[in-house]
């Protein structure tokens, strides 16, 4: 257990005991870093008077940003209220008030600061894809084993309401037998000519670790393993749609990356998924993201918020015949599921898990094992597609690790 705590008070005068921890923050000032980690995580976690453990103790984070550019740093830090900035990556890596270091740069930079960070001893969590490649990611696994720090990986969409709703129905036996998993996500981004792009050009060159199978695959693959049963196999087919787009900058670039992904998944335990993953499509479902869940008993479909169902005593039998408008309305028989529990933001609910993880040694299952997991399945989804085959998944099984100084 990390001892950083001080006794001081609260509001109403009783008395408390705080944990201040030091958080580097490196790469925040990109649209996920400063949206969803610093802003609706650190920035919220800090206006609630910290993560609360007990009656009257709190877990209350310090944090510093680090970035390139002097003056985004300077123009976030005044948004969020935060006092300190640093260009100066080694200075407070080699500070010991701050114990953990967060990654939200772009992929190809993160491996090398991980590795400084955990030899300096900060306690490590990350934005996924861990790494560029598996190797690299079991490499960051086991030198953060190696020196004894603790680590995570970010796998917010285990905490959107949509799925946790999925998960208590689930919990409840709503499905019976679970048989097949349909997931479809993405948007229509545009390409930049008339209307400007609202994701980052690098997202579409494959030079700067771009790509929609890099970056969805990771997630999927928590997703499943989480709520399905692990994965065993892909077959995969990427695709580059759109062969140019306009930059940041306006200027007109190749696409190099694929813009779009469909996946089918062979699960543990028999169940098939699969992931239409595109930035090519224009969207008519419920949302950005939706599961399509099948069981014996009932199905259910969850988006980001959001979840519906449908009991095998409610669902229709309907007879195909195309010449006819078909009498049945098919959304007439499904339930939404109704509000039962308050949920917060996803990325700050990790958040105070792993905080508590590092400070008060409460278990956290989301480590840098699991992310390379996320990384192994995009290398495997990118080798089917190559390859125009079925790829089988193996278990991820890192080299034992010694604590440093001890073989």
């Amino acid at each position: 257990m990390l001892d950083t705590g001080y006794w001081g008070k609260t509001l109403n005068s009783k008395l408390t005991m705080i944990h201040k921890i030091g958080i580097i923050m490196n790469g925040v000032t990109g649209r996920m870093g400063t949206n969803q980690h610093l802003m609706r995580s650190i920035v919220a976690i800090i206006k609630q008077g910290g993560v609360q453990v007990s009656p009257s103790e709190f877990i209350m984070p310090d944090p510093v940003l680090v970035g390139r550019n002097e003056a985004k740093l300077k123009k976030l830090a005044e948004m969020a209220g935060v006092e300190k900035w640093t260009t100066d990556l080694d200075s407070v890596m080699n500070d010991p008030q701050y114990q953990i270091y967060f990654d939200a740069q772009t992929t190809g930079r993160r491996a090398d600061a991980v590795i400084q960070a955990a030899k300096a001893g900060k306690h490590v969590y990350c934005e996924k894809p861990v790494a560029t490649d598996t190797a690299t990611a079991l490499k960051l696994y086991r030198v953060c084993e190696e020196a004894g720090v603790k680590h995570g990986v970010v796998q917010d969409k285990l905490w959107l309401p949509g799925l946790l709703k999925l998960k208590r129905l689930m919990e409840n036996d709503f499905f019976g037998k679970i048989l097949s998993v349909r997931g479809e996500f993405g948007y229509w981004v545009f390409e930049g000519h008339t209307v400007p792009a609202q994701r980052p050009s690098w997202n579409y060159r494959k030079e700067d670790d771009g790509g929609i199978i890099v970056d969805m695959l990771c997630h999927w693959r928590y997703v499943l393993d989480n709520l399905f049963g692990e994965v065993k196999g892909v077959f995969c087919l990427g695709a580059t749609h759109i062969p140019e787009r306009v930059d940041e900058l306006g200027k007109p670039y190749k696409c190099t990356a694929d813009d779009a992904a469909y996946a089918t998944f062979e699960l543990e335990g028999g169940v098939i998924a699969h992931f239409n993953s595109s930035w090519v499509t224009r969207v008519r479902r419920d949302d950005l993201l939706t599961l399509h869940v099948d069981g014996t008993k009932g199905s259910a479909v969850a988006g980001l918020r959001e979840c519906w169902t449908q009991h095998y005593g409610n669902t229709p039998k309907p007879v195909w015949n195309p010449d006819i408008p078909n009498p049945i309305n098919f959304y007439e028989g499904w339930s939404k599921v109704p509000e039962q529990e308050n949920f917060d933001n996803a990325f700050k609910a990790q958040w105070e898990l792993f905080l508590k993880h590092v400070v008060k040694d409460e278990p956290f299952r989301w480590n840098l094992l699991e992310g390379a997991k996320g990384v192994q399945l995009a290398e495997k989804g990118l080798e089917s597609w190559a390859k125009k085959a079925w790829v089988d998944v193996n278990p991820l099984i890192p080299i034992p690790t010694f604590p440093m100084g001890k073989e």
